[in-house]
């Protein structure tokens, strides 16, 4: 497997910062394409070997806080119930409970009940809290679900 094919299944999981003792244009060019942080030849100099591992560093914590947060995110939707989330839905393009109620034929009191949990179970505060969450969760007000 060559250094590239390497890249391609770590890129997911990872920062990738590439030494090579074989470097060129055209590969330092084609692993900067396919999302390598940093390309290095040999002889390195200690200080931008450690500088590159500390900005793949960094970058390593941003990403696994992203990746956390989804995650408890989509734990969340996960406790809501099928009509919850098509109330959610429905919210997040700015609908009125008795616009919601209506689209869904229940009654306005059942549809602010349901609001409520949804709320309640996403842990936001308001409506805009709640279209951050459901966006960094990759639900948007278009989705279903």
């Amino acid at each position: 497997m060559t250094g590239l094919e390497v890249q391609h299944k770590l890129n997911q999981l990872l920062p990738i910062v590439f030494l090579t003792g074989h470097g060129d244009i055209g590969t330092s060019v084609d692993a900067m394409k396919a999302g390598a942080l940093d390309f290095l030849t040999k002889p390195v100099c200690e200080s931008l070997m450690l500088a590159a591992i500390d900005r793949a560093l960094q970058r390593a914590c941003i990403e696994w806080a992203k990746r956390s947060q989804r995650a408890e995110i989509e734990e969340r939707l996960n406790h809501l119930t099928r009509r919850e989330r098509e109330v959610m839905a429905l919210v997040l393009t700015g609908r009125l409970n008795k616009q919601v109620a209506s689209d869904l034929g229940a009654a306005e009191k059942t549809i602010k009940i349901h609001r409520a949990r949804v709320m309640e179970k996403m842990k936001a505060r308001s409506i805009v809290e709640l279209v951050r969450l459901a966006g960094r969760a990759g639900v948007h007000a278009a989705d279903d679900d």
